[in-house]
């Protein structure tokens, strides 16, 4: 049965309209945000499993990489669950299976050597509540799927494998900025028809339940996705060859990423996307995509209007990321708003990285994003602008609904090369709000910044190309 969240569930999680669960004195948050950071740090926390293990092979599965395992793997969670709890263990083996739903106080543990290799057949993933590029609907599950769950894990040193390539799940995005990349040929099924009517079903605000996706709609499920959980932890795993979106916790809270090395260069191969998601800490991980490394999100125009959960409160530190679209963005599925973002010692470097920081939006979207706060970022080399403020994405100013961007704070960011240090292009009658700069350093810069309807710029201790700078040399007004 298909439950969709209730208000309840809303308020639990997501905190609608409220200020979030992370409340420092005001006086100590105005004299050091970053403190708000370490509470973030101090109070999420992994949860923590019975001791008793439940190895998969003991419930029939075989890790010939010829077997489908997915009934084996769902007997050992329910045994799990059903004793209250504990790890379910994937030993060394090359293990085929369809979807992985998880339940509560399950910790999935893959040993080194053990690979869960995903079945390529759509049919082997039935049809649960999901979110797709922001918007409610019943679609294909997750790979790996977790419903109202709380203390859930995925750990190990092991592999899971979405097999995902040009022959299977990637050509549904069809063309692709006028190519015929990862796949996709003239007269082949995608999921532009299916896309624009989920959308227009939101704007309708049809019932989510009729909105039935799934066969015939090419809209392609994300790899892991825990929805309305409490205290998700994911550790350790190698991540490849993702079908859609890595990892995409929804209006969950108190969640840990860590240690995970994510590889896939599919189109929206996106590292994780954080959405509508209260507490997070993202740390020690490696990001290589085919979109953005990290893209924060909150719901997709009226679907994340109608929802009003913001995401906030959210840690990145120790993270690196290579190639990407953005390596720390926040947007575009951000109707809801985002607050309270923090990012810390983090490495971002690739000729084929588009910005460092990112922001997306427009004025379809809408939402409220506010307070950002990054310090000590090391940028190797990327290939468009250090930081970029686009309310120019996809729609751009064809919307009635006006984005707000503020209180942009980079601290010690070093751009080893840069070819702009900002593009920053917000709309009339919706400027950026303000960006401080503060011991910050670009080199390699070839191109002025952009700044187009942005509001104020300031910078304290910034060198470009080797010189302190009073001001950003620009094209466009300021």
């Amino acid at each position: 049965m298909l439950i969709r969240p209730s208000r309840r569930d809303l308020l639990r999680y997501g905190t609608l309209a409220g200020t979030g669960a992370l409340l420092p004195a005001a006086a100590r948050a105005a004299a050091d945000p970053w403190q708000r950071a370490a509470d973030i740090a101090r109070t999420v926390r992994a949860p923590v499993f019975a001791s008793r293990i439940f190895d998969i092979t003991r419930f029939g599965a075989k890790g010939d990489g010829a077997t489908l395992n997915t009934v084996a793997i769902a007997r050992a969670i329910e045994a799990c669950a059903a004793a209250g709890g504990g790890r379910v263990l994937v030993p060394a083996g090359d293990f085929l299976t369809g979807a992985v739903h998880l339940k509560s106080n399950v910790e999935l543990h893959l040993v080194a050597g053990a690979t869960l290799r995903f079945s390529t057949d759509p049919a082997h993933y039935p049809l649960v509540f999901t979110r797709w590029e922001g918007v409610e609907l019943i679609n294909y599950s997750p790979l790996i799927y977790a419903y109202k769950a709380k203390n859930v894990a995925i750990t190990g040193a092991g592999t899971l494998d979405g097999q995902a390539g040009a022959e299977h799940w990637w050509s549904w995005k069809g063309p692709w900025g006028g190519t015929v990349e990862y796949g996709w040929r003239e007269g082949m099924a995608n999921q532009r028809p299916a896309r624009a009517r989920l959308f227009q079903m939101a704007e309708d605000r049809v019932p989510v339940e009729k909105r039935v996706f799934g066969e015939g709609s090419y809209l392609r499920p994300p790899f892991i996705q825990p929805y309305l959980c409490e205290n998700v932890l994911i550790e350790g795993v190698r991540i490849r060859r993702s079908p859609f979106w890595n990892v995409h916790p929804v209006l969950c809270r108190n969640v840990i990423l860590r240690g995970l090395d994510i590889m896939g260069h599919g189109p929206n191969n996106d590292g994780t996307d954080p959405e509508s998601v209260d507490r997070m800490l993202i740390e020690d991980c490696t990001f290589d995509t085919g979109d953005d490394c990290i893209a924060v999100n909150s719901g997709r125009n009226e679907d994340g209007r109608r929802l009003a959960v913001p995401s906030q409160d959210i840690l990145i530190r120790n993270c690196r990321m290579k190639e990407g679209h953005g390596g720390i963005t926040v947007g575009s599925q951000i109707s809801g708003g985002a607050r309270w973002i923090f990012a810390e010692n983090c490495q971002l470097d690739s000729p084929d990285l588009w910005y460092a920081i990112r922001f997306k939006n427009n004025a379809l979207r809408g939402g409220l994003l506010e307070n950002f706060h990054y310090r000590d970022i090391h940028v190797g080399q990327v290939s468009r602008a250090a930081i970029a403020c686009d309310f120019n994405y996809e729609e751009g100013a064809k919307g009635r609904f006006t984005p707000i961007l503020r209180h942009i704070n980079i601290t010690r960011l070093r751009a080893d090369r840069a070819t702009r240090v900002l593009d920053s292009q917000g709309l009339p009658g919706a400027p950026v709000g303000d960006i401080t700069l503060e011991d910050c350093s670009f080199d390699g810069v070839t191109a002025p910044s952009v700044i187009r309807h942005t509001g104020r710029v300031a910078l304290s201790n910034v060198r470009v190309n080797g010189k302190i700078v009073p001001a950003l040399d620009s094209t466009g007004a300021a």
